[in-house]
C-alpha cells in the first residue's frame, strides 16, 4: 500500500469543497422553490456539512423517485434535556415520519421529512438550543461519551470534556445560520462571506469524516477503538487523572476491495486532562493535512496511521504539541453494552436503561414507545440520555417516581422487568433500506425476526439464554460496527450477507469473514453447526466469540467463500 503522493489528482468532492468553502451551495435558492422538490447533487453534497441527507423511499421508485430528507442532530455525549426531547418528539410527528432513530453515533435522526418541510425543521431543532450542523459531511461528528451518570462524577468531567471538543471542532461557515436561522441566502456582496475560509479546516476541510469517543474502563460502551481519536478514562483513587489516546480506528471498507479494510486504533500515549483538547486538535490537523484527497475509499485516518505507522503518528503529533507524550498507562476493558433496568445514581436518585430494538422510537399496535417517553418526560422530567448502542436512558429520576414510570411504560406495552432476551438486547442494525441509499440489503427491518430465529437456535443447541454480541448492516460501511461484533451480518446484495465471526465482550478484537455470500435464508443453517459445537467444546463461561478465535480461526484461517 503506497503512500498518498502530493500531486495526486484530487477527488470531485474536494473540488467542490474548495469551489464554495462557506458549504452554502445554491441551498437557499432551492428552499425557496416552491416548484423544486429535490436538491442538485453538488447541493446534495453540501446538505451533509448542514446535517441532512437527501434521500429516496427505495420501495416506491417503480412509481419514480419520491425524495426525502434525513435530518441528523449534533448532540455531544447524548444527553437532552426533557424540554429538547419533547420538542423533537413533537417536530418529527409534525414533519416527519412519527419516529425518531437513535444512532450509533448516540444522537438522533428525523426520517421522511419532506423538502417542503425542511427549513421550518432545522430552524425547529436551532430554537431548541440543539444544532445539526456538521453531524455528517467532511468533519469531525457528533462526540461520544459514555452515557452512565450511575457510578460517579467523573462521566460529568468527560460530558464537559466532549462537549468543550464539539464546539471547538464545529465550523465556523455564515451559510448555516444564514440558511436555517434567518432563512436567507448567503450574502456574497460581503467581503468577509465572499472570501470566506474555515479557520480550522480551510477551504476544503477534511478528506472525510472524523469520529472521537471517551470511554470509562471497565465498560467499553462507545466501542471506543473503533474511532477516529480514542480518549480511554484513567482513574486513581476515584478521581480522573488523564486518558490514553489511541487513533486510527474504523470500521469503513468497500466489498472486493482489499485496500478497504475495518482497523482497530492504536494506544498513542497518555494525557493529563489540561492537554487533550489541544491535543486532539493536533490530531485532527493530522487527518487534515495528509488523509488522501484523491481516493475517498482510502481517505480516513485509519489509512495514515495504517500506511504510516503508530510511531510516525505519535512523533508528527508531538512536533505539532510541542512536547512528548507520557506512556499510556494500564487500564482493561471487560464488557461493551447497556446496562439496562434501574440503577443508582451517584446522587441517590435512578436512573432507567431502555432497549429500543434497532434504535427505532415508534408506536406500534403493540409496544406504543414513543407515546410512553412523551408522557414520561411530559410528567416526571429526566434527562434523556443517547447510547451508542441504539438505546437510551432516562436518568435523574427520583425514587418516588419510579413505580408511576413503570406503570406508563406498562400501559404502553413496554415492559421494565421484561425488556428482551439476552441475545435481542446486545443487537444492533443500521438503518439500510428503504432510505439509505447505500444500502444493498435489508437490516433494521430484518433484524429482529432474524433475532426470533436465532433465538430458537439456541434453543434448540441447549444455549437459551446466552448472551452473544449480533450487528447487521445492510452495506460494508459499518454504521452498527458489525466487525466488532461476534457475530456479524453484512449486506452483500438483496437477501444476500457475508457472515462474520469472532468479536469478544470488551469490543477490543476484530472479527473475520467465516462465509462471503449467503442468502437469507441460509442464515439459520450456517449458524446451526457451529452454534452446537460452542455447546458442546466451549470451557465454563466462554462466549461465542472467543471460542471462535480459540478453535474455529485455527481450523479456518482465512475466509471462506
Amino acid at each position: 500500500m503506497s503512500l498518498t503522493t502530493v500531486t495526486a489528482k484530487p477527488s470531485p468532492n474536494e473540488v467542490l469543497k474548495e469551489s464554495c468553502p462557506t458549504l452554502a451551495g445554491t441551498i437557499a435558492q432551492t428552499l425557496a422553490d416552491g416548484q423544486a422538490d429535490r436538491f442538485s447533487d453538488d447541493d446534495n453534497q453540501f446538505l451533509k456539512f448542514h446535517g441532512v441527507y437527501q434521500q429516496d423511499d427505495r420501495d416506491l421508485r417503480k412509481s419514480g423517485k419520491k425524495f426525502i430528507m434525513m435530518i441528523r442532530l449534533r448532540v455531544p455525549g447524548g444527553v437532552l434535556t426533557p424540554a429538547q426531547y419533547l420538542d423533537l418528539d413533537r417536530l418529527m410527528t409534525q414533519y416527519g415520519n412519527n419516529t425518531l432513530r437513535v444512532t450509533s453515533r448516540q444522537t438522533l435522526q428525523f426520517h421522511g421529512v419532506l423538502k417542503s418541510n425542511l427549513a421550518r425543521t432545522v430552524k425547529g431543532i436551532n430554537d431548541t438550543l440543539m444544532t445539526t450542523i456538521a453531524s455528517c459531511g467532511d468533519v469531525v461528528r457528533n462526540v461520544t461519551a459514555s452515557p452512565s451518570p450511575t457510578i460517579d462524577g467523573v462521566r460529568g468531567q468527560i460530558l464537559d470534556e466532549a462537549r468543550k471538543l464539539s464546539a471547538a471542532l464545529a465550523p465556523r461557515t455564515p451559510a448555516y445560520h444564514a440558511i436555517w436561522i434567518e432563512g436567507k441566502q448567503l450574502d456574497l456582496s460581503d467581503k468577509k462571506t465572499k472570501n470566506f475560509t474555515d479557520p480550522f479546516y480551510g477551504k476544503t476541510y477534511l478528506p472525510r469524516k472524523f469520529k472521537i469517543a471517551f470511554a470509562v474502563p471497565p465498560l467499553n460502551d462507545v466501542d471506543v477503538l473503533a474511532n477516529d481519536i480514542g480518549l480511554i478514562a484513567i482513574m486513581e483513587n476515584g478521581k480522573l487523572v488523564g486518558y490514553n489516546l489511541a487513533a486510527g480506528g474504523g470500521m469503513g471498507r468497500s466489498h472486493g476491495n482489499e485496500e478497504t479494510f475495518p482497523r482497530l486504533a492504536d494506544v498513542i500515549g497518555f494525557l493529563t486532562p489540561d492537554q487533550v483538547e489541544r491535543t486532539v486538535i493536533a490530531a485532527v490537523t493530522i487527518h487534515r493535512d495528509f488523509g488522501d484527497r484523491s481516493n475517498r475509499k482510502h481517505a480516513r485516518l485509519k489509512y495514515v496511521l495504517a500506511d504510516r505507522g503508530a510511531d510516525w503518528f505519535r512523533a508528527e503529533l508531538e512536533r505539532r504539541v510541542g512536547f512528548k507524550l507520557a506512556p499510556a498507562r494500564p487500564f482493561k476493558f471487560t464488557k461493551q453494552g447497556d446496562a439496562f433496568g434501574w440503577h443508582r445514581q451517584a446522587d441517590g436518585n435512578w436512573c432507567l436503561g431502555l432497549f429500543v430494538e434497532t434504535g427505532r422510537i415508534k408506536d406500534t399496535e403493540q409496544r406504543r414507545m414513543k407515546t410512553a417517553l412523551r408522557k414520561i418526560v411530559e410528567q416526571f422530567q429526566p434527562e434523556v440520555r443517547l447510547t451508542p448502542g441504539n438505546n437510551l436512558l432516562l436518568a435523574n429520576v427520583r425514587p418516588d417516581q419510579r413505580d408511576a414510570i413503570v406503570k406508563t411504560l406498562a400501559d404502553n406495552g413496554v415492559s421494565v422487568a421484561n425488556q428482551g432476551s439476552a441475545l435481542r438486547c446486545a443487537s444492533m442494525a443500521c438503518v439500510s433500506l428503504p432510505t439509505c441509499g447505500l444500502g444493498l440489503a435489508e437490516s433494521e427491518r430484518y433484524l429482529p425476526d432474524l433475532i426470533t430465529r436465532i433465538e430458537a437456535l439456541l434453543a434448540e443447541v441447549g444455549l437459551s439464554g446466552e448472551e452473544i454480541t449480533i450487528r447487521m448492516t445492510g452495506c460494508p460501511n459499518g454504521c452498527a460496527r458489525p466487525y466488532m461484533a461476534e457475530i456479524g451480518f453484512v449486506g452483500k446484495a438483496p437477501g444476500k450477507y457475508q457472515i462474520y465471526l469472532g468479536g469478544n465482550e470488551a469490543s477490543t478484537r476484530l472479527n473475520r469473514l467465516y462465509k462471503d455470500t449467503v442468502k437469507d435464508a441460509d442464515l439459520i443453517a450456517e449458524l446451526r453447526p457451529l452454534l452446537a459445537r460452542y455447546a458442546q467444546e466451549r470451557h465454563a463461561g466462554e462466549r461465542f466469540g472467543d471460542w471462535v478465535a480459540r478453535i474455529l480461526w485455527k481450523e479456518q484461517p482465512t475466509a471462506a467463500n
